[in-house]
């Protein structure tokens, strides 16, 4: 869906050089379960603030003029209060360590890009419970993630397949994204946030964009993306994490041609190894949001 493609590269284009949520790289703070849950909370916030923004602006004519299905914006009122009661959850559940919501902005314009840009949204939101819970000591927390995690995972595939009509799931498995990676996605919406809010021990990484925005598997495509910090001597790669795996492609000129065999969600960053055990020390550049529709079949589409 060329939608999705076009809003997924201005989140990346959008996100360079921001620093919106508190963040201390020099002394960061322990991640323990409170900080997950904090975390969490971050991205609760950023959820309910977007569908709450958009459904405000946009009634049911604003959905039928955009050739959305009469039923589509009942849906997203649904799943924006999920999205509440996530909030209302964790806040309850940190009380006065709860962090506080910040201001957004998020590039929708009609309510087909708030479409695409949902199914953005729910992927990364998946990834994120994914990939944070191996931090979660707390066994009854850990259980309250799961729980909402699939959850997350049912707006995704419900939007994905029902609304933007590409198919529901990427593979056997969901991506799991690390703290850092997250937080650079979620950075490109926020614009401000309370100096009050608990320090989260994250940091954005420098923005990447693809040329074309939209490859296709087996497609060259250029990189572009700061390397003001990086010894020309050394050999960097993309990496595309799709599902439990990440695939490689050595980079030469900034252009890299993306492997075969990619489906459904696939995020990419530069990186200065090309070993699976990769580390956010090696990432120099991303995660890219890359979406790879695929028919009933798994082929390919266009």
């Amino acid at each position: 869906m060329k939608t999705v493609f076009a809003l997924a590269a201005i989140v990346i284009a959008s996100s360079a050089g921001v620093r919106a949520l508190p963040q201390q790289p020099e002394a960061r703070a322990a991640v323990d379960d409170a900080t997950i849950l904090n975390y969490a909370l971050t991205l609760e916030h950023l959820e309910n603030a977007f569908y709450a923004g958009a459904l405000a602006k946009f009634d049911e004519k604003a959905f039928a003029a955009a050739g959305l299905p009469p039923w589509a914006r009942g849906r997203f009122v649904q799943v924006g209060k999920h999205e509440q009661q996530h909030v209302e959850f964790l806040s309850a559940a940190l009380g006065d360590k709860a962090t506080k919501p910040c201001e957004y902005k998020f590039p929708y314009t009609d309510p087909k890009s708030f479409a695409a840009l949902s199914q953005v949204l729910e992927g990364v939101g998946v990834s994120a419970y994914a990939g944070a819970a191996q931090f979660i000591t707390n066994k009854d927390y850990l259980t309250a993630a799961a729980s909402v995690l699939s959850t997350e995972a049912r707006h995704a595939s419900w939007v994905a397949a029902a609304v933007n009509r590409v198919a529901g799931w990427s593979g056997a498995f969901d991506v799991p994204l690390g703290l850092n990676e997250v937080y650079t996605l979620a950075a490109s919406f926020i614009t401000s946030c309370p100096s009050s809010n608990p320090a989260l021990p994250v940091k954005a990484f420098p923005a990447l964009a693809l040329q074309p925005a939209a490859p296709k598997p087996g497609q060259r495509t250029t990189l572009k993306f700061d390397v003001s910090g990086v010894d020309k001597s050394t050999k960097l790669y993309a990496a595309f994490y799709t599902g439990l795996d990440k695939k490689f492609a050595e980079i030469q000129n900034n252009q890299v041609t993306v492997p075969a065999g990619l489906e459904g969600n696939v995020y990419a960053v530069v990186s200065k190894s090309s070993g699976p055990a990769l580390t956010d020390e090696d990432v120099v550049a991303g995660p890219a949001i890359l979406q790879f529709n695929f028919d009933s079949q798994g082929r390919a589409l266009s």
